[in-house]
């Protein structure tokens, strides 16, 4: 085949550091404009990005030549420095939350993504992040998930 095609979509969700709330309430939008920005310039499509003020939702649409760790660490580290820019203490966690989209599901997570500061009037992180590995069959130790 003389081109590559691909239908790489990704739900990535990260948090700040201890899963403190650092991202200033202020600064959110723009932060979220940021890595829209990024994305841009690493060729990915940034279909829905929101979040809260210790956690970030991003839907990632990959280009065939990066994989999500990739794109992930280069969004991490470039809106990090954003961030710090702007006078705030700031890191993100070392690990991520990495899950597939199929086509047909775009718009719910779209939605899904859009919708944090309502979605976490019901639940906290740490329990919306559970919640995704156990819907997705992700295993994991429950006394070290959210460990330093």
């Amino acid at each position: 085949m003389a081109h590559t095609y691909n239908a790489n979509f990704v739900h990535c969700i990260f948090s700040t550091k201890d899963r403190q709330d650092t991202i200033p309430a202020e600064l959110q939008e723009r932060l979220w404009a940021y890595l829209l920005g990024i994305a841009k310039n690493l060729k990915i499509k940034l279909l829905a990005v929101g979040g809260t003020a210790n956690h970030v939702h991003l839907l990632l649409g990959l280009p065939p030549t990066m994989g999500v760790a990739e794109a992930v660490q280069k969004l991490k580290t470039n809106s990090s420095r954003w961030v710090g820019e702007h006078g705030v203490s700031f890191r993100w966690q070392d690990g991520y939350g990495a899950f597939s989209v199929s086509p047909s599901l775009l718009n719910t997570v779209q939605k899904y993504i859009r919708n944090q500061a309502e979605h976490h009037r019901k639940r906290n992180f740490e329990e919306e992040f559970r919640a995704l590995l156990d819907k997705s069959g992700v295993s994991y130790d429950a006394e070290r998930l959210f460990a330093a």
